[in-house]
């Protein structure tokens, strides 16, 4: 098959979905297909070779925001799509903030997202092998997938991922209006691929989406990079995003209820310039009994895994999926979850950690003092976890179970 994966990037710091989708199209590359992904907005930071190298971005973010603002000249978006300059404006607050971005994501999702960075992908797109398949990162971007259909005619495929946290952080009016368009825009996608079986319950019914045109992959990883965890001392980790909305602070002061005597705390993960005073304030509660490793690269990840005694992202929001529980997982660390989200399901999958009610520091300091106390527990719930991450959440897993619905959808066409 040929496939086209277009993928929103970052600019400056790893998320999961860019994550999964660039090892999902360089999965299906080594099963033989011609799978090319396409960046929007702005550039995709990945921890692994980059399947988007040598491929414009397009839809650049400067310029989708400002032609919301302003008529933006052809000859400027071109120059507007630098990776250089996109890198550069992601750490502009206003570029990347849910609120500030109201009007930018009700206009992305209006019939044909109509702008001259659209005229630009496609005219790509045009130039290229005809595809057999496109595929879309998230639901956010089916402001696209009319067009798309008209132009190549072929199945439009979408995945569900975490988009729902986005949507809704934005202020009214544009939240209300943007489910809205979604939905509409939803009822032209042929078949969605949702991350778990929470989120796909969560998008079918505030989507109103046919059970039938919905199917569940869990993301997979390399799992054969992550050693097993090797330390005698009492260490917590944390890998994910060091923002709020990640409960980092919310694992900061249940370290700071523990009983375990000498335990430490070692904090890894993006740390963005807007995150910098979030973090230098839980720096200053935590003194010397705290390590803060930002934008650790894959090989420090694994490192950094490795080092732990249990792990913990309790984030405070209805997580989609959560790429680092599966790696936390693979390197035999055991995990403590809130019991919210697809975490309850990664950990019936897996086998790997244990529950406790979410936002609530203490009850999560207890469940930690509880496997800090257990070494022996707390082993074998890591090795639980990380022979069930080796059979059920490789890479190869989930390109297969991909390829299997892309294969069906193309065939139904």
């Amino acid at each position: 098959m040929r496939i086209v994966q277009l993928t929103p990037g970052t600019g400056n710091f790893y998320c999961g979905s860019c994550l999964r989708d660039n090892s999902l199209v360089r999965g299906l590359r080594g099963r033989g297909h011609d799978a090319t992904m396409v960046p929007l907005y702005l550039p995709l930071i990945v921890d692994e070779p980059a399947a988007s190298t040598g491929t414009p971005i397009f839809l650049s973010g400067i310029s989708v925001y400002l032609s919301n603002k302003f008529n933006v000249p052809g000859w400027l978006d071109r120059a507007l799509s630098s990776p250089g300059l996109l890198r550069m404006a992601a750490g502009l607050a206003g570029m990347t903030s849910p609120r500030q971005l109201g009007k930018s994501a009700v206009a992305m999702l209006q019939p044909d997202a109509a702008h001259a960075e659209l005229e630009r992908l496609i005219g790509w797109l045009r130039s290229q092998p005809a595809p057999d398949v496109i595929c879309l990162s998230n639901s956010l971007l089916t402001g696209l997938a009319a067009r798309l259909k008209r132009e190549f005619r072929v199945p439009i495929v979408c995945t569900l991922q975490g988009e729902d946290s986005f949507l809704d952080a934005l202020p009214e009016p544009y939240r209300q209006r943007s489910w809205e368009l979604l939905a509409e825009r939803c009822t032209g996608i042929d078949h969605f691929i949702a991350v778990s079986r929470y989120f796909a319950d969560v998008m079918t019914k505030r989507l109103n989406l046919p059970v039938g045109r919905v199917s569940v992959v869990h993301p997979g990883i390399a799992v054969d990079e992550f050693l097993p965890a090797d330390t005698a001392q009492p260490v917590i980790g944390f890998l994910a995003r060091m923002h709020p909305t990640k409960g980092l602070d919310t694992l900061v002061e249940a370290f700071r209820q523990l009983k375990t005597p000498g335990a430490r705390l070692r904090i890894a993960g993006a740390m963005t310039g807007r995150d910098k005073a979030f973090v230098t304030s839980l720096q200053r509660q935590l003194g010397d009994r705290a390590e803060f490793l930002p934008n650790l690269d894959r090989a420090a990840k694994a490192d950094f895994l490795r080092s732990l005694s249990v792990f913990s992202v309790p984030a405070t929001y209805g997580e989609a999926f959560g790429l680092y529980v599966l790696e936390a997982l693979a390197a035999g660390v055991p995990v403590v979850q809130p019991r919210h989200g697809a975490f309850p399901e990664v950990l019936a999958a897996t086998g790997g950690g244990r529950l406790c009610e979410p936002n609530q520091p203490a009850a999560l300091a207890a469940a930690l003092d509880e496997l800090l106390a257990d070494p022996g527990r707390a082993r074998q719930l890591g090795a639980t976890g990380r022979q069930a991450v080796q059979e059920k959440f490789s890479i190869a897993a989930m390109t297969g179970n991909v390829e299997a619905i892309l294969q069906k959808v193309t065939h139904a066409r």
